[in-house]
């Protein structure tokens, strides 16, 4: 699909770019209600929409269904655009409005389905976020959002989250020369690192040359969440005695790592 050259039955290839001086020129004509300069418009941007629309190709939806779907965003985005207003390129609005645009249509269409009053709250969040960057031109923060709707900020973390588009972890991110980066290539396991492997071995092996009682009260205060009162009753030595030996214990292991 994403070679594919006639999107409901425009032919991609043949798509007319406009430049900046035009389109700021449109722009003000389609302010004052010019029919004809705003067919231009969205004629001159369909490239920025085919653009936009390659990043969700791979998902088994039409291409067809998609273009149409982010010609309504780009619609959307030259009819809400105010170039007397907005110190920004089209395109930084537009690419935005198109994207959401499309990601509306793919939330609405999962299989994966959440209760109505989520999305509708979702839905509330997604707006009050394009407002916000329409005023500001800069993405809200998720307290500014929560304070605009008058909701608690765990209530907005939870709408998006819930309404967040699924991602394979083998979908593309980036090809060169043949070489696909996909999604699994970013996602970085801090806890199962080489480095996070090789400190466990090193503290195995040094925790092995302490003593078995400086081991049982390591073991009660790091891996039982102890505290050295209950350390000292359940192994049957001082409060002080634990403390010296605790440190003692931590500075032989951290001695033998440096090693």
């Amino acid at each position: 699909m994403r070679g594919k050259v006639e999107l409901c039955g425009v032919n991609t290839s043949q798509l007319s770019v406009l430049k900046n001086e035009e389109m700021e020129e449109l722009l003000k004509r389609v302010k004052k209600g010019d029919e004809e300069a705003r067919q231009r418009m969205i004629e001159g941007n369909l490239r920025l929409v085919l653009s936009v629309i390659q990043r969700f190709a791979g998902r088994g939806e039409s291409m067809d269904d998609l273009f149409q779907i982010g010609c309504i965003g780009l619609i959307k985005a030259i009819d809400n655009f105010d170039c007397e207003n907005f110190h920004v390129k089209f395109s930084t609005y537009g690419v935005p409005m198109i994207s959401g645009e499309v990601r509306r249509y793919l939330r609405d269409s999962s299989a994966i389905r959440v209760s109505r009053s989520l999305r509708d709250t979702a839905y509330r969040v997604l707006q009050a976020r394009e407002a916000w960057v329409s005023e500001h031109q800069k993405e809200p923060t998720t307290d500014q959002i929560a304070q605009v709707l008058n909701l608690k900020r765990e209530d907005v973390v939870l709408a998006m989250d819930a309404i967040a588009d699924p991602v394979s972890l083998y979908e593309p991110v980036y090809s060169d020369s043949g070489d696909t980066l996909c999604v699994m290539d970013q996602v970085r396991d801090e806890k199962n690192t080489d480095e996070r492997w090789l400190e466990r071995i090193a503290l195995s092996e040094a925790m092995e040359q302490l003593s078995e009682r400086e081991r049982r009260i390591l073991d009660l205060r790091f891996f039982q969440g102890r505290t050295q009162m209950e350390v000292s009753a359940e192994v049957g030595i001082s409060q002080a005695q634990v403390s010296r030996l605790e440190k003692g214990a931590i500075r032989h292991i951290y001695s033998i790592m440096k090693e």
